[in-house]
């Protein structure tokens, strides 16, 4: 698919890739339930030493669902280093405006603080790929009414 207005070109695709290696890095481990096993005990961990809270105790739900997120956060991650394209992008930015949200909503209902590194992860990554689509949207619309 393309759009009239994509950013440009070769620096948005390396700030793409940049986004997907960053989610397969933090991601993959929840992709698995032994891997998860492990990440949800050095997160617990981490916050425990640091101040921010432990995660709740591993459950079997709990546990599918960080499986779930983490193969499909995965999958989308390889297809973004692969392949990256502008349309990729700008939907990574909505994906990730999702999360921030859902991740700033568990924070404000007593979810641990250890999530508040990946928040700001999450939406400063948002916020860089969504904000050259504005700009180039603005761009065109400017290019449109110089045209007319």
């Amino acid at each position: 698919m393309q759009l009239s207005s994509t950013p440009s070109r070769p620096a948005y695709l390396r700030l793409v890739r940049a986004s997907a290696w960053y989610d397969l890095v933090v991601t993959a481990g929840f992709a698995t339930p032994w891997t998860y096993t492990l990440v949800n005990r050095a997160l617990s961990a981490t916050g425990d030493a640091t101040g921010l809270g432990t995660l709740p105790a591993l459950d079997a739900m709990q546990t599918l669902y960080a499986n779930l997120l983490g193969s499909v956060v995965v999958v989308w991650a390889v297809l973004r280093i692969v392949r990256p394209l502008p349309l990729h992008g700008l939907l990574d930015a909505v994906a990730r405006t999702l999360f921030a949200t859902w991740q700033a909503y568990a924070l404000t209902h007593g979810g641990p603080q250890v999530l508040w590194p990946f928040l700001v992860v999450e939406a400063a990554f948002g916020v860089a790929q969504f904000v050259p689509w504005v700009a180039a949207g603005r761009a065109a619309a400017r290019k449109s009414v110089q045209d007319s």
